[in-house]
């Protein structure tokens, strides 16, 4: 994101070169007028300007149009994009028939422009509006819209309120955004969005070049593409997607005097500016921050993805993986299977789903009159149906989608809009799944019948309930500090090797105001985070154990048991933890600044870590983690470190946290072998994620990844070089490479750090993330290196590094650690 923000103000307040420039005109030249290259054409408000100017760093011209009031040199168009002018002889102007023609050396023609419209003018002008559109139309004319040609029809990577993204069929005119190919460079880049029409429409981003990369908005739902985030009723704009016989886009439009625009970046992210009159300046006002889960077609055919689940791809009820030994490596790509096949020859009803972005609609067709009820109708007479939706889910939803063949691109979403799919009758059945509104009404009167019968076996389980829940809470009072079901895990020898605290849950409860959401810190893996006040007035951060969690008890033992036995003072504190029927409940001592990624990875908050402060943050984690593997009494592999594990207390010292997966080695044990693999998506070793072998040597490139992140401010997830597509270690090994080290450190550090400091911590973290665990040091000699200013030894290339002649043994994976090899991700 500091990357995003930073990569566009570079392009915009260092943009151009351009000018000294006099205004010919108010806002429209005449047929035949020539402008020369520094002379502009001004709208009516002043808002926009347009003429001749060079990006950053280039002395190309190009003729494009900017905003001129605010934001002054924030380019909006561009005509000439792909057939720059190396000199400022250049001139433009529109020919007697309408068409804009950019000559240069003489009559050279340049660029022209295309006429949209039948040549039936007599007087052409052209004009550029108020709302940033430049436009040619005939002067006699009393129709404001009948242009000749208008640059909104020709859209580059912005799309101004007004502007409509899709296709008009009566022109054959398709209005997509493309990218700049880098920031100073508005020639065509990689990437493109546009609005699909085969099917149903909907909007796609596709991504060239060395990564290929398809994302799918989802259809239209009434209040927005289905597999983008729910928003809330917006005062300031308006939005909306068009779809009839002559055509289809998405426009939008602004209620008040905000200036807004959405743009597509050169690295292929999308993002919405919203000018701030205070500060003068663009801020994100929202951008396009895509999970694993919006790649088209992750989950493969039928195959659900859900960011928040691990692992993030299941199969639907009545489904199974088509290829299980494939899923069992994280390879989802193959999708899922019915368990029965579908056959019109025996019954068949719906499957109920909500909560779901709709699946790709290239192959469905589509009603926008029809009724939901007919709609179920139109399904179940077609064999070839395999699901169907309403098209708007407002005011009790209109229309009707149906899909045939295979359901592709599924996702978790909103729960509002449902997707009704086809199911055998009797999978339904025997599966309990929820079936479709007509199927309901049929189970109306077995429901009427078992109902009082219900109720009795609902009150006799009431009462035992309470009569167990009483015999617990004697017991509990009697007992004092309880192991519970840890008896069952554990050995005695065990138990009494632990200091355990057991906290009743009405203490919890009152010590967090009955988990007020007031009192909420965060959400993880293992559940919601809340602060607490114990009588005592100590404060305490307490983890839930969340129903929908994917780590469940296994984790909560492991976590109570190994924390218990801990203390180092880079080791998050374990206070207590309660036991009360299903709650399961961690309590810590409570760091006032919480986690180092909402520092590290914030564009305002990362400047508060200065040099010195992140030295010693990794420092600390450091000397943890080797207590963890040598200092201790128990060898301890954490398994998921992370920026979002690190803790800080008041004085920014790190605390590792988060042990819920943390393995213990025995006696001479040195690594261990798992076909369950679990961690974090982009700090899991090549060894760990391909072949399920980990050790403390897991460890070591975890924090290697960490401290490379530390120096850079960015994730490595979904970092991607510019020019390369690198992730943050393939970057960070071609400076290293190139003697150019310092360029991987964050601008904000450059006040505060020592270069040869900066130089040697990039060094010892290149070395953690080497490609073969042997090369990787002990936590004993990272300690060493950091403290010393001995020399080093050169790193070998990392893992998961995009390189060239790379040895064919060497397990490097396509420039990205790949999904595909890890057969379960904590997504936190």
């Amino acid at each position: 994101m500091d990357g995003l923000f930073t990569s566009l103000l570079i392009s915009i307040a260092s943009f151009l070169l351009l000018f000294s420039p006099s205004v010919v005109a108010v806002d429209t030249i005449s047929a035949n007028q020539v402008i020369k290259d520094g002379e502009t054409v001004v709208s009516a408000d002043e808002m926009y300007e347009m003429g001749f100017f060079s990006p950053a760093d280039s002395t190309n011209r190009y003729l494009g149009i900017w905003y001129k009031k605010i934001a002054t040199g924030t380019v909006v168009w561009v005509a000439n994009r792909d057939l720059p002018i190396s000199n400022t002889s250049a001139t433009f102007k529109v020919t007697g028939e309408g068409l804009l023609q950019i000559s240069c050396c003489g009559d050279t023609v340049i660029w022209s422009s295309a006429s949209s419209a039948s040549v039936r003018y007599i007087n052409p002008v052209a004009q550029l509006l108020d709302s940033g559109n430049f436009v040619v139309k005939d002067k006699n004319s009393t129709d404001e819209t009948d242009f000749i040609w208008q640059s909104f029809d020709y859209p580059g990577d912005i799309l101004l309120p007004g502007m409509k993204l899709g296709r008009d069929f009566v022109r054959g005119i398709s209005w997509n955004l493309t990218s700049w190919k880098s920031p100073n460079d508005p020639s065509t880049g990689q990437h493109l969005i546009y609005v699909d029409t085969n099917g149903y429409p909907q909007v796609f981003i596709l991504g060239q070049g060395l990564v290929i990369r398809t994302i799918r908005f989802g259809p239209w739902n009434g209040n927005r593409f289905s597999g983008l985030p729910n928003e809330m009723p917006n005062p300031i704009y308006s939005v909306d997607f068009v779809v009839n016989r002559k055509e289809v886009y998405y426009i939008s439009e602004l209620k008040t005097s905000t200036v807004q625009m959405i743009r597509l970046m050169w690295d292929g992210s999308v993002v919405i500016l919203r000018w701030n009159n205070r500060s003068q300046d663009w801020f994100v006002f929202a951008n396009g921050l895509l999970d694993m889960c919006n790649e088209y077609g992750r989950c493969g055919p039928y195959g659900s993805c859900n960011i928040n689940k691990t692992p993030p791809c299941t199969c639907m009820d009545g489904f199974e993986p088509k290829r299980q030994d494939e899923w069992n490596t994280a390879d989802w790509s193959s999708g899922c299977q019915r368990k029965v096949p579908l056959d019109c020859r025996v019954p068949e009803d719906f499957w109920k789903i909500r909560g779901m972005k709709f699946p790709d609609t290239r192959k469905s067709w589509y009603n926008q009159s029809m009724s939901l009820g007919e709609c179920e109708i139109a399904c179940r007479k077609n064999c070839s149906c395999t699901a169907y939706a309403n098209i708007d889910i407002r005011r009790g939803g209109s229309g009707c989608l149906l899909w045939f063949g295979e359901l592709m691109d599924l996702k978790a979403c909103d729960e509002r809009q449902t997707l009704y799919i086809k199911m055998p009758a009797s999978l339904l059945k025997d599966d309990g799944l929820m079936v479709s509104e007509s199927s309901i009404n049929k189970m109306v009167r077995a429901l009427t019948i078992t109902l009082s019968i219900s109720l009795v076996l609902l009150g006799l389980s009431l009462a035992v309930y309470v009569r167990n829940k009483k015999k617990k809470r004697a017991y509990t009072k009697g007992r004092g500090r309880r192991v519970h079901a840890l008896d069952k895990k554990y050995s005695e020898a065990e138990k009494d090797d632990l200091d355990l605290n057991f906290i009743s849950l009405s203490k919890v409860v009152k010590a967090t105001n009955n988990f007020s959401i007031d009192n909420k810190l965060g959400q993880g893996g293992f559940g919601p985070v809340y602060k607490g006040v114990l009588e005592s007035g100590q404060e305490i951060a307490v983890k839930k154990l969340s129903e929908t969690s994917q780590q469940g008890y296994d984790e909560f033992y492991n976590e109570v048991v190994c924390v218990a036995r801990l203390q180092h003072r880079n080791l998050v504190k374990l206070l207590g933890y309660c036991m009360d029927g299903d709650e399961r409940i961690l309590i810590y001592e409570y760091l006032a600044n919480k986690s180092l990624d909402l520092y590290l990875f914030d564009e305002t908050k990362s400047s508060m870590l200065n040099w010195p402060m992140r030295l010693n943050i990794i420092h600390g984690i450091a000397k943890g983690i080797l207590y963890l593997h040598q200092d201790s009494r128990h060898r301890i592999i954490h398994r998921d470190l992370k920026a979002s594990n690190i803790l800080l207390d008041g004085n920014m010292n790190p605390k590792i946290s988060d042990f819920g997966l943390a393995r213990e080695f025995r006696g001479d044990q040195i690594t261990d072998k798992t076909k369950k693999v679990v961690g974090t998506y982009g700090y899991i070793s090549p060894e760990y994620a391909i072949h399920g072998r980990f050790s403390v040597k897991s460890d070591v490139f975890s924090f290697g990844v960490l401290v490379l992140e530390m120096v850079s401010g960015k994730k490595n997830r979904g970092f991607s070089h510019e020019d390369i597509g690198d992730n943050l270690l393939g970057h960070a090994w071609r400076l290293y490479k190139e003697g150019k080290c310092m360029e991987l450190m964050s601008p904000c550090l450059r006040n505060s750090c020592i270069v040869s400091e900066v130089e040697r911590t990039i060094h010892v973290g290149l070395l953690c993330v080497q490609n073969l665990a042997q090369d990787r040091p002990t936590m004993s000699t990272v300690v060493m290196m950091l403290d010393d200013d001995g020399a080093l030894p050169p790193p070998k290339e990392p893992a998961f590094f995009l390189g060239e002649g790379l040895p064919n043994s060497s397990p490097v994976l396509a420039g990205v650690l790949d999904e595909a090899t890890i057969t379960m991700l904590e997504p936190r």
